[in-house]
């Protein structure tokens, strides 16, 4: 400023300026954020611009370039759907089967017969096979390799809350004990056919089940196939008998 001049103006007649110094210069910090976010900002719009700027010259087709490769790209997956769809195969094509029909169990029926008279051995004593009612006797040959067959039966039998008995005669006797821990479900009783009772009466070629119900009457299920479902039938083995008009004496 000159004292030669008029007060409030410089040499140079320009208008009075009102300049604040603060006396903390932390009043400040507030304008300096500012000015970094305009600077920043500013940065952010050169890029974007350099970024774009081939896209608006004009050997691109100015601002349409970028409607253009939106409509080239939906213009393509239409397209490959049509395509897929068209190209299908009956045979590649998805069925749907019959849910009744995929989800009816397996359950086999057989004949219905008199249990034999004689005895078997449990746990050391002679029992009347005919007392052996409203369970499951799964007559087991001399090395069966039907232990998942056993297993299937046992865990039916256990939901069943019937009676299961794993029996065998010659051979097949010394073989009970491990078939009945290894596949009993904690619920099979080893069942000793010394007198050939069982094997005599039903030639078990392969497994063979006796469903016996609460009147000594059995049905006789031979050939089991590895879905079978007996879950139904073993729970009506205690809650009806056999019609005896149906049932024919065992052979021996």
């Amino acid at each position: 400023m000159s004292f030669a001049s008029e007060p409030g103006r410089d040499d140079g007649n320009l208008p009075p300026v009102n300049v604040v110094i603060p006396d903390d210069a932390r009043e400040l910090d507030r304008d300096v954020l500012a000015y970094r976010r305009e600077l920043r900002a500013k940065r952010r719009r050169q890029r974007l611009i350099r970024l774009f700027r081939p896209f608006r010259t004009s050997a691109f087709g100015g601002q349409a370039i970028i409607p253009l490769i939106a409509a080239c790209l939906a213009i393509s997956l239409v397209g490959g759907a049509l395509l897929s769809v068209a190209t299908m195969s009956p045979a590649s094509a998805p069925t749907l089967s019959d849910p009744r029909a995929s989800a009816q169990p397996a359950v086999p029926t057989g004949p219905l017969t008199e249990l034999p008279p004689g005895d078997v051995q449990l746990s050391g004593r002679m029992v009347p096979v005919r007392s052996l009612v409203t369970s499951a006797i799964a007559l087991v040959p001399a090395n069966c390799g039907c232990g998942a067959e056993l297993g299937r039966l046992a865990g039916q039998a256990v939901a069943g809350h019937v009676g299961l008995y794993f029996a065998g005669a010659g051979q097949a006797i010394p073989q009970l004990p491990a078939l009945v821990a290894r596949y009993g479900d904690g619920a099979a009783v080893a069942a000793a056919d010394y007198d050939s009772v069982l094997a005599v009466a039903y030639h078990p070629a392969g497994l063979t089940v006796l469903l016996v119900f609460r009147n000594a009457v059995a049905e006789v299920l031979r050939n089991l196939p590895a879905t079978f479902e007996l879950a139904s039938v073993l729970r009506e083995l205690k809650l009806a008998d056999a019609s005896p008009s149906t049932s024919q004496p065992a052979t021996s």
